[in-house]
C-alpha cells in the first residue's frame, strides 16, 4: 500500500505511512491523501482501511475493498463515491471519501486519472475539497469521453475502409467496438444515475451554496454530453454492422444473378439433353438424320441466347449488373 497527501492548497505530493496520514487527516485545514493498492492485497493489519486512515465512520467499511459497485451516498457531513473511468482501455474504481477539510482517494495499481487529475490543480486552483471532488468526477469523465470519441473515429475509419475492399476479419473488430460502447454504457450509466440522483437530493434541500450549486451544473451537463457521446458510439457501431450486412447481402446477390445468367445460357442445352434422351418412337425413327441433330441442338442454342442477349440489352439487366460490380470492385 502506498500512500501519498498533498496539504491544498499549492502543496506538493509526498510519501507518507499510514500513521502520518491519519495524523494529518485529523488535523490539516485542507488535504488531498491518495492510497494505491496492489491488487488482491489486503492493508497492512488487516484492519479495513478506514480504521487505519482514522476514518471510524461504520458506513466506510467497504472502503479499499474490490468489486464494489457504483455508489454515491451522503454520510453527515461528508460524503462517499465509488467514481468509474478507463484506464488503458479497462474500468477502474476509486473510492472516494470527502469531507469539508480533506478528500480520500483509493485505487488498485497506478492510475494515470490521478495524475492528470493533480496536474489541472495549478490551472484550476479548486478551492475546498468539494471542488476536488467535482474536479476528479470531471477528469473520470474525461476518460470516458476520450475512449468514446476514439472508438467513434475508428468505427467511421472502419466502415470507410469496408466500402473500399470488404475483408472477415472488419466484423470481428466492429464486434470489439460494439463491446467497447457496450462497456462504456453500462459502467457509466448506473454511476451517473446514483450521483444524480443523490446530488439532486442534496440540492433540493436548500442548503447548498450557489458555488457548489455551479459545480453541480457543470458536472450533470458534462455527464449528460459523455453519455450522448457513448450513445453516438453504439448508434454508429449498428449502423456499421447494418453497413457490412449490406455489402455481404450485394456481394450474395450478384453471385446469384451471374449464376442464373449461366444457367439461362445452359438452360436450352440442358432441354436438348433431356430431349433427346426420351426413347420415344418418333425420336428413333424419323430423327436419324444428323442435320437434324445438329439443328436442334446447336440452331436452338443460338437462337436460344440471342433472344436472351437481345433481352438483356434491352432491358439494361446486363449493364446494371455490370455496374454493380464494378462499383464493388472500384470502391
Amino acid at each position: 500500500m502506498i500512500v501519498s497527501v498533498m496539504p491544498m492548497p499549492g502543496g506538493a505530493m509526498t510519501r507518507a505511512d499510514v500513521s502520518e496520514a491519519r495524523e494529518q487527516l485529523a488535523t490539516s485545514p485542507f488535504l488531498l491523501v491518495d492510497v494505491e493498492l496492489s491488487e488482491g492485497t489486503p492493508p497492512p493489519g488487516r484492519l479495513p482501511l478506514a480504521r487505519l486512515l482514522g476514518l471510524e465512520s461504520a458506513e466506510l467499511a467497504w472502503l479499499g475493498q474490490e468489486g464494489e459497485s457504483a455508489r454515491a451516498e451522503f454520510l453527515g457531513d461528508g460524503a462517499a463515491f465509488v467514481v468509474p473511468a478507463i484506464e488503458a482501455g479497462q474500468v477502474i474504481h476509486v473510492h472516494t471519501v470527502v469531507t469539508e477539510r480533506y478528500l480520500v482517494t483509493v485505487h488498485w495499481g497506478a492510475a494515470r486519472l490521478i495524475e492528470n487529475f493533480t496536474a489541472r490543480f495549478p490551472n484550476e486552483r479548486p478551492p475546498d475539497a468539494v471542488a476536488l471532488l467535482f474536479l476528479l468526477m470531471d477528469e473520470a469523465l474525461e476518460t470516458y469521453r476520450g475512449s468514446a470519441v476514439q472508438a467513434l473515429l475508428d468505427v467511421e475509419d472502419l466502415e470507410d475502409e469496408m466500402f473500399r475492399r470488404r475483408q472477415p476479419e472488419q466484423v470481428y473488430r466492429l464486434a470489439r467496438l460494439r463491446r467497447t460502447a457496450a462497456l462504456l454504457h453500462h459502467t457509466l450509466l448506473p454511476y451517473h444515475r446514483v450521483t444524480e440522483e443523490t446530488v439532486t437530493r442534496r440540492m433540493m434541500s436548500g442548503s447548498v451554496p450557489e458555488e457548489r450549486q455551479r459545480l453541480v451544473r457543470e458536472y450533470q451537463r458534462t455527464a449528460g454530453l459523455v453519455l450522448a457521446d457513448i450513445e453516438s458510439l453504439q448508434e454508429a457501431a449498428r449502423r456499421a454492422f447494418g453497413s457490412y450486412s449490406s455489402l455481404v447481402s450485394a456481394d450474395q446477390n450478384g453471385v446469384i444473378n451471374r449464376l442464373a445468367i449461366v444457367s439461362t445460357i445452359f438452360l436450352p442445352l440442358t432441354f436438348v439433353t433431356g430431349f433427346f434422351g426420351m426413347n420415344f418412337t418418333y425420336l428413333t425413327d424419323e430423327m436419324e438424320s444428323a442435320a437434324v441433330f445438329w439443328l436442334l441442338a446447336v440452331g436452338l442454342q443460338v437462337a436460344f441466347l440471342a433472344v436472351a442477349l437481345y433481352t438483356l440489352h434491352r432491358t439494361g439487366l446486363w449493364r446494371r449488373l455490370r455496374d454493380d460490380e464494378g462499383d464493388l470492385d472500384g470502391d
